[in-house]
């Protein structure tokens, strides 16, 4: 299967568990490998074959921001959803949630949530 990247993309939205995230807000970033045949779209130089990167950012940015989510692991299974909704070329997805500054006492670079998941 053949990858397409997408690293680092950030947003800020009103997820968690605690109230003060819900209403303040905080940032999150994601980053998305899809996994598809890409060899078609190389071949005749279509994008239409492809996943449209532009279009793939929009939808994670919908499934990240349009809602509230107590969980992170929620966050990154509607990304999957929204993903496979859209585009119907990817056959499996790597996708990870990042939030760089939970309210959790201590030093650290992150927390994250990472799943694979594979076309039903």
């Amino acid at each position: 299967m053949d990858k397409i990247h997408l690293q680092g993309m950030e947003f800020y939205a009103y997820h968690g568990v605690f109230e003060e995230e819900n209403r303040l807000g905080q940032r999150f970033r994601v980053n998305l490998i899809l996994e598809a045949d890409l060899k078609p779209a190389a071949a005749k130089d279509d994008v239409e074959k492809s996943v449209n990167y532009a279009e793939a950012f929009e939808a994670v940015k919908e499934a990240v921001e349009n809602q509230t989510y107590r969980l992170v692991e929620t966050i990154a299974e509607k990304i999957a959803e929204t993903i496979f909704e859209r585009f119907n070329i990817v056959e499996q997805l790597h996708v990870k949630v990042i939030k760089p500054d939970p309210p959790i006492p201590g030093h650290y670079d992150h927390v994250a949530i990472e799943m694979t998941r594979v076309r039903p």
